[in-house]
């Protein structure tokens, strides 16, 4: 492990696994985002250090691509790189790779800077430019995602953000809205392959009591199935109805 790259292994608890006995998508993010927070503290710019002037680093796009989904018990490696700044965002990249090195997963993903106290972009952060590393897990960025215009929206249940979903920021955990969106797909798709990619945008914090209905749609894509799901936070006092979460599953 050198300064511009941080490298953790571990092996596959039952509790990250699915009915198959593979790896959780929701599961990899929360090993990716943990990497993540431990590697921005050997650079200086960690949660101990951003809370200081009151900012935070809130993920807000990943794209990951899962080559092969690692089993219970299986021994990985999860290496994870910061690519500097690209317009608001910050880029970061991680690649799981198993015992023989070959890689199990690739990933990018798109963060952003925000006051913890007025939970805006905080746009003049400036942080040194050290320990970036070009490398590409993922070469371009998590781009917008949206609804699919010509496929049918159908409601797929509400979740109320409760104890076990919240961080220790307060709001629900990125992760969760993974768990959500699977959930909201046709389980005849789950059971059938696993998650083959996967694209999120995360487009608003919902809170604590918070309900989010979800709603999928679907559509065939180069001999893959595609499956949009959003959760859209209800209207509540003077805040409209929002969008929390948009995200494109491939299986």
């Amino acid at each position: 492990m050198t300064i511009d790259r941080f490298e953790h292994s571990l092996m596959i608890p039952c509790y990250d696994t699915d009915a198959s006995k593979l790896l959780k998508p929701a599961s990899f993010m929360n090993y990716a985002q943990e990497a993540a927070n431990l590697h921005a503290s050997v650079l200086g710019f960690g949660y101990e250090d951003m809370i200081e002037t009151r900012a935070a680093w809130v993920l807000s796009r990943m794209h990951v691509k899962f080559l092969k989904h690692p089993g219970w018990r299986d021994n990985v490696k999860l290496c994870t790189w910061h690519k500097g700044p690209q317009g608001l965002f910050y880029i970061r990249d991680f690649r799981m790779t198993d015992e023989k090195g070959e890689t199990l997963a690739a990933a990018t993903t798109s963060w952003l800077v925000l006051n913890i106290d007025t939970r805006r972009i905080m746009r003049d952060v400036v942080l040194e430019e050290k320990g970036i590393c070009r490398d590409n897990a993922i070469e371009i960025p998590c781009g917008k995602i949206r609804m699919p215009a010509d496929a049918e929206r159908i409601p797929a249940g509400a979740r109320r953000a409760a104890y076990s979903d919240l961080d220790m920021n307060g709001h629900v955990n990125n992760a969760v809205y993974l768990i959500w969106a699977m959930d909201a797909v046709n389980p005849d798709i789950t059971a059938a392959c696993p998650l083959k990619e996967m694209e999120i945008n995360f487009n608003h914090e919902v809170k604590s009591g918070e309900t989010v209905s979800l709603f999928a749609a679907y559509r065939e894509e180069e001999g893959s199935r595609a499956c949009f799901v959003e959760g859209v936070i209800a209207a509540s006092g003077k805040e409209p109805e929002r969008q929390a979460f948009c995200v494109k599953l491939i299986f």
